[in-house]
């Protein structure tokens, strides 16, 4: 078990990509914080399979666009736990917009949450990692970070903000012994898209050079190696993981 031992902090793990995570990395030995915001009963049951395969499992809620909630989350830890060696920025939201219907306020909403929460969870976590002389900082990012679709502008935004800001932490906090990286998962089979009657995976699959839909432990392998010392030299990488949809050009009639 490669992170025996250490404590992540993987915000949004009530479910999806980041339920993924959170089991992967107790898998790896790593005792877990499960941060949520609105899924408290999926949440429950993450932190009840963590402590089922043996880990620690330590449940916050909070609401990362706010920043002083991610400094009473921080406290929390601190009390409970003594601070994390791992964090992972997960959370997000990713709302659909037509451009001329994205207001101030939805604006505000999707970079709150995803590029901001996601600065200063890792500004707090950095704090603790300083004094520990070493850390691992791992941002889920997003295919539409670099290609994206209609629609998706403000979460477009926040996701290439979050590549760019990958790489200034990096660059920031490779004296501190702190590797920072990121993730950019294309599509990905998660609980939200079965609400829709016509997902598909088959068909989504059929779309991308692998031949299948992504799913959250493809996602949490590469995080597991990313917080893991066999990544302790790698620093300021965005790493897509979508099956290679994104080494295609399509063209449509």
């Amino acid at each position: 078990m490669k992170l025996q031992g250490k404590i992540a902090l993987v915000t949004g793990a009530g479910k999806g990509i980041g339920r993924g995570i959170a089991l992967e990395l107790a898998q790896e030995g790593a005792d877990v914080v499960i941060h949520y915001r609105s899924s408290e009963q999926q949440a429950i049951e993450t932190a009840e399979t963590v402590r089922a395969m043996g880990r620690r499992a330590l449940l916050i809620r909070a609401d990362l666009s706010d920043v002083k909630q991610i400094g009473e989350m921080m406290e929390t830890i601190r009390e409970q736990w003594g601070g994390v060696d791992i964090l992972v920025n997960n959370s997000a939201i990713d709302p659909t917009y037509d451009f001329f219907e994205v207001t101030e306020e939805r604006w505000d909403q999707v970079l709150d949450t995803n590029l901001k929460g996601g600065f200063f969870c890792a500004q707090a976590c950095a704090r603790d990692m300083v004094k520990k002389g070493e850390g691992k900082i791992i941002f889920i990012s997003s295919v539409h970070g670099n290609t994206t679709m209609p629609k998706y502008s403000a979460y477009a935004a926040s996701k290439g903000g979050i590549n760019a800001m990958t790489r200034q932490l990096a660059l920031d906090l490779a004296k501190f012994n702190i590797q920072v990286n990121a993730i950019a998962p294309g599509a990905t089979d998660v609980e939200k898209f079965h609400e829709d009657p016509g997902h598909d995976p088959a068909a989504i699959g059929e779309q991308i050079p692998l031949g299948r839909i992504g799913y959250p432990v493809d996602v949490a392998k590469v995080v597991a190696f990313f917080a893991s010392s066999d990544a302790n030299f790698v620093t300021g990488q965005v790493l897509t993981v979508d099956g290679g949809s994104s080494t295609r050009f399509f063209l449509r009639s």
